[in-house]
């Protein structure tokens, strides 16, 4: 729905959620603190309440917003890209490079999924299913690729995805800890020599411009050996 369809009340309780959003993402549910709660939007215990039947459903709504704004962000411009797999490539990058722009605390599928395992099943089930549409959305662009040959056909879209995900947020989490970017340099950069490698179709890698990754990652090896 669009803000300026919306009634007053569903204003005020889209601005709740995108101001405990942050609060969620950084501190977690079990963290975040009714204070905080409402040192962030403003509202009295009430206020908040009068919008939301629990601490809960906020915080599960909080996840939905954080994560939406998260899917916008990691396939900005994705769509305009007709190669499936130069697609890929600007995905990973932005996992890389457009990190701005989202709910601060980090990645929230990551930050969830930690804190939510064991102790929180709802918040659990939220992080499962964004977990699957983020597979779903990667499977579909290999999918599109390989009825285009653009991606070969022995390329198994769902273990690609997997590996993906799996490898961008495990580098992600490293580089928190480390308070560094050399782990999602690293892991976009091998994910990247993988996709010219060993899922480009051979006959777009043989048509590929001067400029691609292909034929970059092909004069690099041949200067280091």
């Amino acid at each position: 729905m669009r803000r300026e369809d919306m009634r007053k009340g569903d204003l005020t309780r889209q601005k709740i959620i995108e101001l405990s959003a942050p609060v969620f993402n950084q501190k977690g549910f079990a963290g975040a603190a009714l204070s905080d709660l409402m040192a962030a939007t403003g509202l009295e215990k009430g206020g908040i309440y009068r919008h939301f039947e629990s601490k809960q459903k906020l915080a599960e709504d909080a996840f939905d917003y954080a994560w939406e704004r998260a899917m916008d962000k990691r396939f900005e411009g994705a769509a305009a890209i007709p190669d499936a797999v130069d697609c890929l490539i600007h995905v990973i990058r932005n996992f890389q490079d457009r990190r701005a722009g989202l709910v601060p605390g980090g990645c929230p599928l990551m930050n969830t999924a930690t804190e939510a395992d064991d102790s929180n099943p709802r918040l659990r089930v939220r992080a499962s299913r964004a977990l699957a549409r983020l597979i779903r959305r990667v499977r579909s662009i290999v999918q599109e690729g390989q009825r285009k040959g653009q991606v070969r056909d022995g390329v198994d879209d769902a273990e690609l995805a997997v590996l993906m995900i799996e490898t961008l947020e495990g580098a992600i989490m490293i580089g928190r800890l480390q308070r560094s970017d050399a782990p999602i340099a690293l892991a976009c950069n091998h994910l990247i020599e993988h996709l010219e490698a060993s899922v480009r179709s051979v006959d777009r890698q043989a048509i590929a411009p001067a400029s691609s990754p292909t034929r970059l990652i092909r004069a690099a090896k041949r200067q280091r050996g």
